[in-house]
Order: C-alpha cells, then structure tokens, then sequence
C-alpha cells in the first residue's frame, strides 16, 4: 500500500465530520449511537495492535472505515451497510484518498454485515470491534440498549423473541481474530450461559 498524498494526520477532521453527522441519527437508535461508533473505533485499534497492525495507512484506513460502518442508519435500517458506503463515497474526496484506500474502506464496512464473512485481517479486525461487547462485562447492559432499539423497530415483537434472537445469534457468532478469540470468546461463553 502506497499512502499517496494522505496524511495520517488528516484523521481529525474525518472524526468531526462524521460525529457530526451522527447527531443527527433517530434517539430510537439506542444501541447504534455514537458511542458505539465510538467504541468499534476504540475496539478496531486495541485489536489492530494485538494483531501486529503498526502501518500507519491500514490504521487509517481502518479508523475511517470503523467511523463510517454505521452510518447508514442516518437514512435506513435494513442493509445499512451499503447506504454506509454511499455516505462514505460522497465524503471521499475531500480526504483525497486514491481509489485503492476507498476500496478498502468499502470492503471494510461491507465486511461487518451481518452475517460476517471477513475475507482479510482488517475486515476480520473491524468485525470483531463490531460484536467485540458480546465477550465483556458490559454485555448485558448494551444488550439492553439493543433490545430497546429492535422493540422500537419492530425487529422484534417482544421479550421472549428477543431472547431467542439473542441465544440465535450467539450460538452462531465466532471471533476472527486470534486476539478477540483469546480475550473475548471465555467471557461470551459466559454471557451465553447466563442467558440460558
């Protein structure tokens, strides 16, 4: 990867903007907030470093892409990944990123859809950033925050499809990363168990 006229220090005002524009998601969308957008950045770097990522593009690239993956749902909820993209294409220039570096983004956030299917260790890191709650302490209190969300959308219609959904999901979820697999994995075993 060539990092073409990018500056790494150009991350900044990629943040601003994008935070800006996340203001303006619906307040129903309790679970993809900002501070989820938040967290799966904080998450993608954290895991990018125990994965032996230290190449200043691919983190850069990898921090836009974590920044725009949920996007999408400033106009849409089902198969907000490709409206994500969209929104990214028509800020992309003004990052003056080469064709290569918005590909990668792309396929960056395009690999987070549900279900996963990461095809290089970047998608298979921003993956595990995305689900990376599903291994921690604070699972239940963001699976509430999830609960809410799908209720209000009518993904779900009430408590008891919820927790079916969520038993689904997790028995069907697996870490990509060895480092998500390692530091994670025990602890959704865990979350699991209590949900049984």
């Amino acid at each position: 990867m060539l990092l073409s006229s990018v500056s790494v220090n150009a991350f900044e005002p990629v943040k601003q903007n994008v935070l800006a524009m996340l203001e303006k998601l619906n307040p129903n969308l309790t679970y993809h907030c900002v501070e989820h957008t938040l967290d799966v950045l904080e998450q993608s770097l954290r895991i990018a470093s125990e994965e032996g990522i230290d190449n200043d593009e691919e983190l850069f690239l990898l921090k836009i892409a974590a920044l725009y993956h949920d996007t999408g749902f400033l106009n849409t909820y089902a198969l907000h990944e490709k409206n994500s993209c969209e929104l990214f294409l028509a800020d992309a220039d003004q990052y003056k990123l080469s064709g290569a570096q918005k590909d990668i983004i792309v396929n960056l956030i395009m690999a987070t859809q549900i279900p996963q299917m990461p095809k290089t260790l970047l998608e298979r890191i921003i993956c595990d950033a995305d689900l990376d709650y599903l291994g921690r302490n604070d699972f239940f209190s963001i699976g509430e925050s999830l609960r809410k969300e799908f209720l209000s959308y009518k993904i779900v219609n009430n408590d008891d499809e919820w927790n079916k959904l969520q038993i689904y999901f997790l028995q069907n979820h697996n870490y990509h990363t060895p480092s998500s697999q390692k530091l994670r994995e025990p602890k959704k075993q865990l979350n699991f168990n209590k949900l049984l």
